[in-house]
């Protein structure tokens, strides 16, 4: 005889199947608002990430790819707002602090951005990111000790000669290797995906950031360099015919749009500034093939709608016409 089944043991199968499609969905929607801020979609990235904070207030990967939203549009304030919480929800994840410390940086805040770093080492003994920035920290405070040393003692030869090393080094700038402030590490629960070294215990495990690998010497690091900051001066210049004009005609558009549309937008964002200022920092040539390389800095762009933005980017790079012209365009590692 077959036995009737029981209402509520199928309620409550109902009831786990349907969170199950419930964190799969929010799953969906965090990887689909990181491929928007990746292309460049903030508010749309923005719209999604708030989707899932509204059902799942808590979830860390999207609290995380917010700061990451927020800083890429320049509101350091928000930002630092929601990297700082993080801190105190999971105390033991490192990127967080790494990117509040690229903010203070930003800012010329370095005893704070030192402190930062520093606890995202106690949390991650391994993570190579934050010992660079540490590094870059530690020269910019040194730089501006012996700059104080030349004031009160404009005649110290040892002084003079060890602030021209250390301007050397780290040109002045302040560092700004976020986590990354674009394509950062997201931290997700409950999957891991791609980490760089072994999780925080009892906290949700990220996604960490991708250390570029050393690329074998091209013969023609020159000429692509100038290329890339001649790409920058044109865009600062606002002269959107000659910043265009760096850009192959197969060029692969980030969001897959027709490159008409896409050239349109870009016209659209580089004229409506008054004023904007876009470097180039710390350059890395890469060779994918024959004709073909590729260039990975950090940019930093600053107009008078948007305060600062500083993002890794990746230009790649193809020989033509006796040019090197831009097939592709990527942000983050």
């Amino acid at each position: 005889m077959m036995k009737s089944t029981d209402p509520r043991q199928a309620l409550a199968a109902l009831f786990a199947g349907l969170l199950v499609a419930s964190a799969a969905a929010r799953a969906d929607d965090v990887q689909d608002a990181s491929k928007l801020f990746k292309s460049g979609q903030l508010q749309q990235a923005l719209e999604r990430v708030n989707k899932v904070l509204a059902a799942k207030p808590k979830d860390a990967q999207a609290r995380f790819l917010k700061g990451l939203i927020f800083a890429e549009q320049g509101n350091a304030r928000d930002a630092t707002d929601v990297f700082l919480q993080l801190t105190r929800d999971y105390p033991d994840l490192p990127e967080p602090f790494n990117n509040l410390a690229v903010i203070y940086a930003s800012q010329g805040q370095y005893d704070k951005a030192r402190g930062a770093l520093e606890q995202a080492i106690r949390t991650h003994p391994s993570y190579a990111t934050a010992y660079e920035n540490l590094g870059d920290v530690y020269a910019k405070l040194a730089s501006q000790a012996y700059d104080t040393a030349l004031q009160i003692d404009s005649s110290n030869p040892v002084a003079k000669n060890k602030l021209a090393l250390v301007r050397e080094l780290v040109g002045g700038a302040a560092p700004a290797k976020p986590a990354v402030v674009a394509a950062a590490p997201a931290p997700k629960e409950p999957v891991k995906v791609e980490p760089a070294a072994a999780a925080p215990a009892k906290a949700p495990v990220v996604v960490a950031a991708v250390e570029p690998k050393p690329a074998p010497a091209v013969e023609n690091n020159a000429e692509l360099l100038s290329a890339v900051n001649a790409w920058a001066k044109a865009w600062s210049a606002k002269n959107v015919d000659a910043y265009l004009g760096f850009y192959a005609q197969e060029f692969k558009t980030p969001g897959g749009e027709p490159r008409a549309e896409w050239e349109q937008t870009r016209r659209q964002r580089v004229s409506a500034p008054k004023s904007i200022a876009v470097s180039v920092d710390s350059p890395k040539v890469s060779v994918i093939g024959d004709g073909q390389a590729s260039v990975t800095f950090r940019q930093s762009y600053r107009s008078d709608l948007i305060k600062s933005s500083i993002v890794t980017k990746t230009l790649v790079f193809a020989r033509s016409g006796g040019r090197w012209l831009i097939q592709q365009e990527r942000v983050g590692n």
